[in-house]
């Protein structure tokens, strides 16, 4: 596979990448986004997760086109080919560029999917801006009072997630990410995933894309904002504010062997979930199920999309 260099401009990482989708920016929330866009349909909206950017959803994307759905994979602010801006990496604003970037495609609605921090940010999405989410799936997240809770009361938890905690330190880890072309980035996903590893061509896409200036130290923010508000006024008005309950229908998704959040931490967030919630467990799987097995995780994911009446 040949990756084109980036075409935003900026060295070091490749962000539009061919395929059979198509490439354009959209305002939103004071913010240019990337996307990457395919096929027509209701919408359905997707959102990575670290230290990734839109096009691990490679897969989905002709998967959801071909099923009848306009799949669109967005940039997250500060990554990829999105506005770096030098605030604004709460969850509550970047719930709002999401927000933001389906009223700009035009749609009333859509179905949002995010992995990882892209689903901490659908969680906190539905429950803001119930009236824009018709649907939501998340992968290897937990809902964000379940990630503080398991992250503050249970070890083997904190333990997992040391990542988080090593992230507050100033400056280092973005060091840390870039350094040596950014092979920690290579050396985080490949032991973050199950026995289906990412190959080296992949993991150089996401090494070449963290590289990009300001998108380590982008990308490091939004974790910084979820350790340092825990005290804070800010933080404890939004964990009030998820008490709120999620009012669609929800697809939860989890790989057996994700290391770095563990199933117990995922399993129960259905209790914030007012609504048809089906929890689907995927054995032997990591932390990326949607790469490691794409055939399975886009079968489970258009089959419930199309499900007119999902149940429990």
């Amino acid at each position: 596979m040949t990756v084109p260099e980036s075409s935003t401009g900026a060295p070091g990482g490749p962000v539009r990448i061919d395929g059979p989708w198509t490439h354009r920016d959209v305002a939103a929330n004071g913010a240019r986004f990337h996307i990457a866009e395919m096929g027509d349909g209701p919408l359905v909206l997707l959102l990575h997760g670290f230290p990734q950017f839109w096009w691990t959803w490679r897969h989905q994307l002709p998967a959801l086109a071909e099923a009848g759905f306009r799949a669109v994979a967005m940039d997250l602010r500060g990554v990829g080919g999105s506005d770096r801006t030098p605030r604004g990496y709460d969850p509550a604003n970047l719930a709002l560029d999401i927000t933001g970037v389906v009223r700009s495609l035009g749609e009333p609605d859509a179905a949002l999917v995010g992995h990882d921090l892209g689903g901490y940010l659908a969680w906190t999405a539905a429950v803001m801006r119930p009236k824009l989410v018709r649907r939501l799936a998340v992968s290897s997240m937990p809902h964000p009072r379940r990630w503080r809770s398991a992250m503050l009361s249970d070890f083997a938890q904190t333990r997992a997630g040391s990542y988080v905690w090593g992230f507050q330190r100033p400056w280092l880890p973005e060091r840390r990410l870039v350094a040596d072309d950014a092979a920690l980035v290579g050396r985080l996903i490949r032991e973050w995933s199950g026995p289906c590893e990412p190959d080296d061509e992949s993991l150089d896409v996401y090494r070449r894309a963290m590289a990009i200036p300001s998108t380590a130290h982008c990308s490091i923010e939004p974790y910084r904002w979820m350790v340092r508000s825990l005290a804070r006024p800010d933080g404890i008005q939004f964990n009030r504010r998820m008490k709120r309950p999620v009012r669609v229908p929800t697809l939860h998704l989890h790989g057996s062997a994700d290391p770095v959040m563990r199933t117990r931490s995922a399993a129960g967030s259905g209790q914030y979930v007012e609504a048809p919630y089906r929890w689907r467990l995927f054995d032997g799987l990591g932390h990326y199920p949607h790469e490691e097995d794409p055939l399975a995780f886009s079968a489970e994911l258009v089959n419930w999309l199309k499900d007119p009446e999902p149940d429990r």
